[in-house]
């Protein structure tokens, strides 16, 4: 198992610190260095930006949205980020949600599994430098009836194929995923239930393309506190896991909410859901079982973050990507280090 670093977004104020913790991660042999994307900061500027002032790391997108681009776009953007940063990035792809889809982009956001396997097969399409041609029921080129004709990408990216991953959650988005991504980059993976909710169905996608999951990179995001009191760092990440389980879509379209249903949490689920769309987000965080988060982040002394690596490890994960916590450049700094000492004392580095 390798160490990623999520940044996460942009534009909050930290965005030195965020430089000197992705440069901290590259010094210590961090595997990867991801950004998000919202609708605030973009991925692939934050990630040029990093990629110039790192030397090892790689650069993930994690993701750029679908809506967002045209997919020949993502695949000019993908093909100069790995020529500037000399083979070093790494594209994720995600069709974000229901809110961001339709209210900031203007795409509906209706079978989104068709739309992503299309988006994907254009954008290998392209970044392989064939002449592009297409047709599907989302996207056609050359436009009938235009002027336009085939063309093909003149940027030769560092490598014959880009690794590309997607970010899914449900089983039927993991399946597909298994079958034609790379990777999978996932949110609130409980190595206790990653069989089930995770590597069934992506090691069903990858039989269906006849391929094994050897290879497969399975990249979960998972938040890391270090200290003494369980308790208290618990405390700390209960309005993130309010926000994903409560928050992220719309009642009916939360892929986060069914995760934890799925996990054993239905009655919980429903109740951090009800009290966050009703405005109570402190009653939603207090809702949140300490079980649940203890499940699905790095919190406690260092022997204990090492033993819950070692359980990622085997229960399938190849990159774990840390979010430190910390409001300081000092305490997310320790965070990166504490993730290679817990490695190290797992037997995992």
């Amino acid at each position: 198992m390798r160490l990623g670093i999520n940044l996460g977004y942009w534009g909050a104020g930290m965005d030195a610190d965020n430089l000197a913790v992705a440069q901290e991660a590259d010094r210590l042999g961090y595997e990867v260095c991801w950004a998000a994307e919202a609708y605030g900061s973009d991925a692939p500027t934050v990630l040029s930006w990093v990629a110039a002032q790192t030397s090892r790391i790689d650069v993930g997108a994690a993701i750029m949205q679908i809506p967002a681009r045209a997919p020949a776009m993502t695949a000019m953007t993908a093909a100069t980020l790995d020529a500037l940063s000399g083979g070093r990035f790494r594209l994720g792809l995600g069709v974000s949600g229901p809110q961001v889809s339709e209210g900031w982009y203007g795409t509906a956001f209706d079978r989104p599994l068709a739309r992503t396997r299309e988006y994907v097969e254009i954008v290998r399409k392209a970044m392989s430098r064939e002449r592009l041609t297409h047709e599907g029921e989302h996207w056609t080129l050359p436009l009938p009836g235009g002027r336009g004709k085939p063309i093909k990408l003149t940027v030769h990216p560092v490598r014959e194929r880009i690794p590309l991953y997607i970010a899914a959650i449900g089983p039927k988005n993991l399946t597909q995923t298994g079958e034609i991504a790379d990777g999978a980059l996932v949110l609130f993976l409980a190595p206790e239930h990653a069989e089930e909710t995770t590597l069934a169905p992506l090691r069903a996608g990858r039989e269906k393309a006849g391929l094994t999951l050897d290879g497969f990179d399975v990249v979960p995001t998972v938040p890391m506190a270090v200290g003494e009191d369980l308790d208290a760092l618990a405390d700390h990440f209960r309005p993130y896991t309010a926000l994903y389980v409560g928050g992220m879509g719309s009642r009916e379209q939360n892929f986060y909410n069914r995760l934890a249903q799925r996990m054993g949490y239905e009655k919980e689920a429903d109740e951090i859901q009800r009290r966050y769309l009703s405005g109570d987000r402190d009653g939603a965080a207090a809702a949140v079982p300490r079980s649940l988060i203890d499940a699905t982040t790095l919190i406690g002394p260092l022997p204990r973050i090492a033993d819950r690596m070692r359980a990622y490890a085997e229960s399938g994960t190849t990159t774990l990507s840390l979010m430190p916590a910390g409001f300081t450049l000092q305490e997310r700094i320790a965070g990166l280090r504490a993730g290679v000492e817990a490695m190290e004392r797992a037997g995992l580095a």
